[in-house]
C-alpha cells in the first residue's frame, strides 16, 4: 500500500470514530453532552499532536537515534521513518569517520609531504613529512599563510606566476625538494613536496664512481699502451729495457684486474639477486690462513700476531674472509717497516668482534667518516705506492651491512689505527 494511504487511513478512522461516538451521545443524552464529548476528544487529539510536535522539536535539537520517542498514531510511522533515516546517517557518518581516519593515517605514513591550503594559501592541514620538509608545525601554524611560513624567493615567484603544471625544485633547510601545487577544489589547493636529497646524493655517487673508475683505469691503460707503442716502433729494444717494460705492464694489468674484481664484488654485494647465506664459518682456520697471507705480504717487515678467543659464526665465509683480508692488508700496507699488527677474534656481550690494530701512519679525524666511500683516499700519492684500488673499505662496509655488523674506526695520525668489526649476537653459531 502507498505510504500516504498508510498515513491518512488511521487518521480518518479516528475522526470517524469520534463522529460516531458523538452521534450516539447526541441520540441518548442530547446535543449538549455530544458537543462536549466531541470537544474533549478533539482537544485531546490536538494536545497529542502538540505534545509530539514538541518531542520532535526537542529531538531535532539533539538528533540521536536512541532518544527518538515511539509516538502514537501517525506519529508512530513518522518517528519510525526518522529512526531509520537517523540510523542510516549514523552508519554513514561512522563509515566516513573510519575512512577519514584511514586517510589521515595513510597521509601520515607517506614519505612525501602533503599540505592542504585554502584558495588564499592559508594552512589547513599537513602531514609529518611536510612538517619535516618545510619546517612547519601544524599545531602552531594552522590558519597562517603558507607564504609567510616558507621564506623562499623561488617559492614566492612560483606562487606569483601560478604555473603549477610544472614542479619547482627548491633548496630548503639543506634539502633538495621537488614542490608542486595541485588545485583540487574551487577553494582548496594541495602542496606536495618530495625530498630528492637522497636521490641527488646517489646520482652524485654514481657520477663520482664512474669518473673515479675511469680515472683509475686510465692510468694503467696509458702505461700499457705507451709501452706497446714503444715496442711496436722500436724493434731493437735491448732485453733489459724490454723486460722492465713487460714487468711494468704486468703490474698495471694486475692493477686493472684487481680494480675490476673489486667493482664486480661491490656490484654482487649490492645486488638483491644474491641473498646472504647463513653457513657455519670456521673462524680459527680462516684467521690462521689470513695471518699467513699477511705475513707473506709483509715479507717479514712487520710483527703480526693473532689471538682467537671466540668460536664459529653464521654467515657467508667468502664475504667475511674478503672483508677481514681487506682490513689486514690495509694495516700491512700503511704500517712502516718494523711496525706491529695485532689480529684479535673476541667474544663480547654485544657479540663476536674482529679487531685489527696497527702502529702505522694513522688517519686524521676529518677523514675517518669518509673512509668507506668508494675511491676515497686520504693520501692519493701514497695509495698509488701501496697499489690499493680504493674500494677495499667500501667492500668491507657492504659485507658488514649484509651481516648486520658494524665497523668502528679509531685512529690517530702518526700513532696507529684500530678497525673493529662488531657482529650481532645472532651471528654466534650455537651447535
Amino acid at each position: 500500500m502507498h505510504p500516504r494511504l498508510l498515513f491518512w487511513i488511521p487518521a480518518l478512522l479516528r475522526y470517524a470514530l469520534v463522529l460516531a461516538a458523538s452521534a450516539g451521545l447526541w441520540f441518548f443524552f442530547g446535543s449538549n453532552v455530544a458537543l462536549l464529548a466531541a470537544l474533549l476528544a478533539v482537544s485531546l487529539m490536538v494536545f497529542l499532536q502538540l505534545f509530539y510536535l514538541n518531542q520532535l522539536s526537542e529531538w531535532l535539537e539533539h538528533p540521536d537515534s536512541s532518544r527518538l520517542p515511539d509516538g502514537w498514531g501517525a506519529w508512530t510511522m513518522i518517528f519510525s521513518r526518522l529512526y531509520r533515516m537517523r540510523r542510516g546517517d549514523e552508519k554513514n557518518q561512522a563509515e566516513l569517520t573510519e575512512w577519514l581516519a584511514r586517510f589521515r593515517q595513510a597521509m601520515h605514513l607517506l614519505p612525501d609531504g602533503v599540505v592542504i591550503m585554502d584558495d588564499v594559501l592559508f594552512l589547513e592541514w599537513c602531514n609529518p613529512a611536510a612538517e619535516k620538509h618545510l619546517g612547519l608545525t601544524l599545531a602552531r601554524d594552522k590558519g597562517m599563510r603558507v607564504t609567510n611560513l616558507i621564506r623562499s624567493p623561488d617559492f614566492m615567484d612560483y606562487i606569483i606566476l601560478g604555473r603549477y603544471e610544472q614542479p619547482l625544485v627548491l633548496t630548503l633547510r639543506e634539502r633538495k625538494l621537488i614542490v608542486q601545487i595541485i588545485p583540487f577544489e574551487n577553494r582548496r589547493q594541495i602542496l606536495v613536496t618530495h625530498d630528492a636529497t637522497e636521490t641527488e646524493r646517489i646520482d652524485m655517487m654514481r657520477r663520482d664512481f664512474i669518473a673515479n673508475a675511469s680515472h683509475e683505469l686510465r692510468t694503467p691503460l696509458t702505461v700499457i699502451i705507451g709501452f706497446l707503442e714503444i715496442a711496436s716502433s722500436q724493434a731493437n729494444l735491448d732485453p733489459e729495457t724490454r723486460s722492465a717494460h713487460l714487468k711494468l705492464m704486468t703490474e698495471q694489468g694486475h692493477r686493472m684486474q684487481n680494480l675490476v674484481e673489486d667493482m664486480l664484488t661491490l656490484s654482487r654485494l649490492e645486488s638483491v639477486d644474491h641473498p646472504l647465506r647463513h653457513d657455519r664459518v670456521a673462524m680459527q682456520p680462516m684467521l690462521e690462513q689470513i695471518l699467513q697471507e699477511a705475513q707473506a705480504l709483509s715479507n717479514n717487515r712487520h710483527q703480526i700476531t693473532l689471538e682467537v678467543t671466540a668460536g664459529d659464526i653464521k654467515g657467508n665465509g667468502d664475504e667475511l674472509r674478503s672483508a677481514f683480508v681487506n682490513l689486514v692488508s690495509n694495516a700491512v700496507r700503511y704500517t712502516p717497516d718494523g711496525g706491529r699488527i695485532e689480529m684479535l677474534w673476541q667474544e663480547t656481550e654485544q657479540g663476536p668482534q674482529f679487531i685489527v690494530k696497527d702502529s702505522g701512519i694513522g688517519i686524521s679525524a676529518e677523514h675517518i667518516s669518509r673512509l668507506t666511500e668508494r675511491f676515497y683516499r686520504v693520501d692519493k700519492s701514497r695509495s698509488r705506492q701501496t697499489q690499493g684500488t680504493g674500494l677495499g673499505l667500501a667492500i668491507v662496509k657492504h659485507v658488514l651491512l649484509r651481516h648486520g655488523a658494524a665497523l668502528l674506526i679509531e685512529s690517530e695520525a702518526g700513532v696507529g689505527s684500530s678497525f673493529k668489526v662488531r657482529l650481532p649476537p645472532t651471528a654466534r653459531w650455537n651447535s
